[in-house]
C-alpha cells in the first residue's frame, strides 16, 4: 500500500486519510520489511564479510522480535556500519506534521504542537514526507554528554520569546532523543556514557517517555535504539549500568574475521587508494595474506593488550602504506610500473604502531620493535604453506631441501637487496641466485610468473626466521648472509 501512494500529492492530513495510509511503529515498520526482504532472498546487509552465519542472523531475529539491540565487541568490528545499513528496512517515505520538531505522526500526534495545530486546522493540517535517509540519528557517548544533550531541558530564551513561564512544557528545548522520534537512534561507546545520564535512558525504553526538570511530561517517543559498545572489561573504562543492560532486548556478540581470506576482502573493500597507485603497482597474493597475517598475528601477541582489540583498520591502513611504500620507490627511480616487493613491508611499521596498545612488556620492547616481530612471525607461519617444513631436529638420514641455497650464502659470502634498485636489477639479482630458483620451480611449479619474485624474497626472509640465513638492515636495503658467516664478521 506504502509504495502505490504518491506523496508528492499528499500534502494535508485529509488527503493522508483518503490515500489508505496506515501509520505503524518503526519497530514494525523494520520487521515488515526485513520479513519482505527474507522471503524474497534478498541481502539484508551488504559489504559486510564474515558475519553470514553469526552476527547478521542473530541482528535479523532482533529486528523481527522488535528489541533494542546493543553491539557488543573490540573495536574495528563493523558495529556502527551494521546500525547504519538498518536504515535500508525502513519504509522510503514517512508523512510527519509539518514544522514538528519531533517528526510528529499526522495519526498520533505527542507534542503540544502538533496537537494544538491538528485541532485548530483539521483535516487541513499540513503535512510533508521524510526519506529513510534522514531518519538516522548517532551520538557518540563521552563523558562530558550531559542530560539536557540527549533528552532536553528548560529554554530560557524560549520562554522569554513566547512569554511563558517555567511551568509551560512549551518552553521545552528537545534534546537528540525526542527529536529522533520515529528514527533509529545509535549511541556508539555507551560505557563511556556516565552512570546518571545511561539512567536517564531507563523510562525512554521501558516506558517510551521523557522525564525534564520536574515536568510531568508524557511522550510516547517511537524510536529504534541501537549501542554499541567495547567488552565491559576492556581497561578503565565504565561499563552499562545493570538495569540498562536489563532494558536492552538483544545483545549481539561482534568478532573478528575468521580466516585470512575474509579479512582480504575487507581490506580491499575499504582501502582507500588512489586508481593510479592500483595501475602502478602489482600486488601477489602471498603480499596480501601476508599483510592480513600480521593482524592475525598480533591478536595472539604477548607484547599486545588483547582486550583493546586489534582493528580492522590497521589492515586497511597497512595495505594503503604498503602501496605508498612501492610508489614512492617507483617515482624516485622513474620507472612505470613495479611488483611490490617483501622489503617494502617495512612501510607498514607506522601503520602498526599507531594501532595497537602494548602491554607492559611491548612497551619494554619498543612500538618499532614490536611491529618488525609481528612481520616476522607472520612470515614465519605463511612459510610452511608454501615450503617444506623445517625442522629443530634433524635425524641423521634427514635430506635438508634448503642446503644448496644455504650453500651459496656460504661461498658467496653475501647478498644485498638495496631499496633503490630498479626492477630490471631486482630481478637479476634474484636469478643470480641459482638455487633459488630451482626451491621455487621444485615447490611452487604454479604460480604466477608475476608473484615468482616476490615469492624468492619471501624464501630468503623465512630461512632468516628459521635461522637458515642471517638478515641485517642496511641503511637503503637488506644484507642476507649465511648464518655462520654472519659471526665471523662480527668478530
Amino acid at each position: 500500500m506504502k509504495e502505490q501512494i504518491d506523496i508528492k500529492s499528499i500534502k494535508t492530513l485529509g488527503q493522508l486519510k483518503e490515500s489508505g495510509y496506515k501509520s505503524i511503529s518503526i519497530k514494525d515498520e523494520l520487521r515488515n520489511n526485513l520479513r519482505t526482504k527474507i522471503s524474497n532472498k534478498e541481502k539484508t546487509f551488504t559489504g559486510i564479510h564474515g558475519y553470514e552465519n553469526t552476527v547478521i542472523p542473530e541482528l535479523e531475529r532482533a529486528i523481527l522480535s522488535r528489541h533494542n539491540i546493543n553491539l557488543l565487541g573490540l573495536r574495528g568490528q563493523a558495529k556502527t556500519r551494521l546500525a547504519r545499513q538498518m536504515i535500508t528496512l525502513l519504509d522510503e517515505w514517512i508523512p510527519v506534521i509539518e514544522g514538528s520538531e519531533i517528526n510528529d505522526d499526522p495519526f498520533h500526534p505527542i507534542s503540544r504542537y502538533a496537537s494544538n495545530l491538528i485541532q485548530e486546522k483539521g483535516e487541513d493540517t499540513p503535512i510533508t514526507w521524510v526519506h529513510r535517509s534522514d531518519r538516522f540519528a548517532e551520538k557518540l557517548a563521552t563523558p562530558d554528554v550531559t542530560v539536557a544533550d540527549i533528552i532536553g531541558d528548560v529554554d530560557p530564551i524560549k520562554a522569554a520569546n513566547l512569554k511563558l513561564s517555567y511551568a509551560d512544557d512549551r518552553v521545552i528545548h528537545f534534546g537528540m532523543i525526542p527529536r529522533a522520534n520515529r528514527c533509529i537512534f545509535v549511541i556508539n561507546e555507551l560505557p563511556d556514557l556516565q552512570a546518571r545520564i545511561q539512567v536517564a535512558l531507563f523510562n525512554i525504553l521501558q516506558e517510551g517517555d521523557i522525564q525534564i526538570r520536574g515536568f510531568k511530561l508524557r511522550l510516547p517517543l517511537d524510536i529504534q535504539f541501537v549501542f554499541t559498545a567495547n567488552p565491559e572489561d576492556y581497561t578503565n573504562r565504565g561499563s552499562i549500568v545493570t538495569p540498562l543492560k536489563d532494558r536492552i532486548g538483544s545483545q549481539i556478540l561482534t568478532h573478528y574475521p575468521e580466516t585470512i581470506e575474509i579479512a582480504k576482502t575487507i581490506t580491499q573493500q575499504e582501502a582507500k587508494l588512489d586508481t593510479r597507485q592500483a595501475d602502478l603497482v602489482y600486488v601477489p597474493d602471498l603480499a596480501k595474506d601476508l599483510l592480513e597475517q600480521i593482524s592475525f598475528e598480533a591478536r595472539e601477541s604477548e607484547f599486545i593488550d588483547h582486550k583493546s582489540g586489534i582493528s580492522a583498520r590497521m589492515s586497511i591502513t597497512a595495505y594503503e602504506n604498503l602501496l605508498s611504500t612501492a610508489e614512492y620507490r617507483v617515482l624516485r627511480s622513474g620507472e612505470d610500473k613495479t611488483i611490490l616487493r617483501l622489503s617494502d613491508f617495512v612501510g607498514v611499521i607506522p601503520a602498526i604502531t599507531g594501532k595497537v596498545e602494548l602491554v607492559y612488556e611491548g612497551e619494554q620492547e619498543g612500538a618499532a620493535s614490536v611491529a618488525h616481530s609481528l612481520i616476522s612471525d607472520a612470515i614465519k607461519t605463511l612459510f610452511e604453506d608454501y615450503f617444506p617444513k623445517i625442522e629443530k631436529l634433524q635425524k641423521e638420514e634427514y635430506q635438508d631441501p634448503y642446503q644448496d641455497l644455504v650453500n651459496w650464502f656460504f661461498e658467496e659470502s653475501g647478498f644485498e637487496l638495496l631499496e633503490d634498485i630498479t626492477d630490471k636489477e631486482y630481478k637479476e639479482k634474484l636469478d643470480a641466485i641459482t638455487p633459488l630458483k630451482d626451491l621455487i620451480k621444485k615447490y611452487q611449479p604454479e604460480a604466477k610468473s608475476e608473484d615468482l619474485y616476490f615469492m624468492m624474497e619471501f624464501l630468503l626472509w623465512g630461512l632468516v626466521e628459521y635461522k637458515k640465513l642471517s638478515k641485517y638492515r642496511l641503511s637503503e636495503g637488506f644484507r642476507f648472509n649465511d648464518l655462520y658467516g654472519s659471526y665471523i664478521s662480527e668478530l
